[in-house]
């Protein structure tokens, strides 16, 4: 399964007045609309169909679900409207406040999510769209982002922290959930963590849940293959992943987040598999 909060709202649980906002975006009212699962975000996630043909991803959220979801949407909305072409991203149509609604519009993209556990052929497609994003977004193109190392604070230690410099944009949330597998490959997608860092980072990440769900020692061949990884020094990448299994069971301790009840019980059984990777390779490394 992929993660998801399981309190998601649908298309028709929406106020008319975000339906009448979507159509004033696509130029057509909506017709027909197919909720989407997976993810934390306790707002909709509709692939829509307007009466002119158009199809497109829209997502809804006001602060009656989480208070801290529409602000993150918001950002998600300015990242996602300056990712230049050839970033592997949806493309934007529009995001609006409708009441006390956050409306984003997407580019609909016609993929599925990978499967889980993750299969080489998937993986494979992924990292083709880092490696890319690594070329296309280097120097980092989108405006007023935080470094990696100011987004971590107070989440990972300072031994970790202070590897994490770099001039790639970087997605910094990326799970199964978050990744569309295409017939032109990768798509990543919800873009509101994004920031500057090193172009290995977004690799590392994905592979917390390949390494977890994932064919035995297929996240250790992918650092010792992908052009993101392989010359990177392996005790900076053990360190990482340590100060993240630090922050996974920090966070998995603490009280769940309103509309949020799975977040904390998928934080807990992701710092203890990282725990695990961490000693194996600590244990191969002596």
């Amino acid at each position: 399964m992929h993660a998801s909060g399981g309190n998601r709202l649908r298309w028709n649980d929406l106020p008319a007045a975000v339906h009448a906002v979507v159509a004033e975006v696509l130029g057509s009212p909506v017709v027909s609309a197919q909720s989407q699962s997976g993810g934390f975000s306790p707002g909709s996630a509709d692939r829509v169909l307007a009466a002119d043909g158009t199809r497109a991803f829209v997502k809804a959220v006001s602060p009656a679900q989480n208070s801290d979801t529409p602000a993150m949407q918001e950002r998600e909305a300015r990242i996602t409207a300056a990712l230049p072409a050839g970033v592997p991203a949806p493309g934007f149509r529009g995001a609006h406040w409708v009441e006390d609604f956050h409306v984003l519009v997407l580019d609909e993209v016609p993929g599925r999510q990978p499967e889980l556990p993750w299969r080489p052929d998937d993986l494979d497609l992924v990292v083709v769209a880092l490696e890319r994003l690594a070329r296309t977004a280097t120097p980092c193109p989108v405006p007023d982002l935080p470094t990696a190392t100011e987004s971590l604070a107070g989440q990972l230690p300072g031994s970790a922290r202070e590897l994490l410099g770099g001039d790639t944009l970087v997605h910094l949330d990326l799970r199964a959930d978050n990744v569309l597998i295409t017939e032109a490959g990768a798509v990543l997608v919800d873009w509101p963590h994004a920031c500057v860092g090193p172009p290995w980072l977004d690799l590392l990440a994905l592979l917390f849940e390949v390494d977890r769900l994932g064919e035995e020692d297929l996240a250790e061949r992918v650092l010792a293959t992908s052009a993101l990884t392989r010359d990177v020094d392996p005790e900076v990448l053990t360190t990482v992943l340590d100060g993240f299994s630090e922050f996974f069971l920090g966070r998995a301790a603490q009280p769940a987040p309103p509309g949020l009840p799975t977040l904390r019980s998928f934080q807990r059984v992701q710092g203890e598999a990282l725990l695990r990777w961490v000693e194996r390779r600590r244990t191969a490394a002596r």
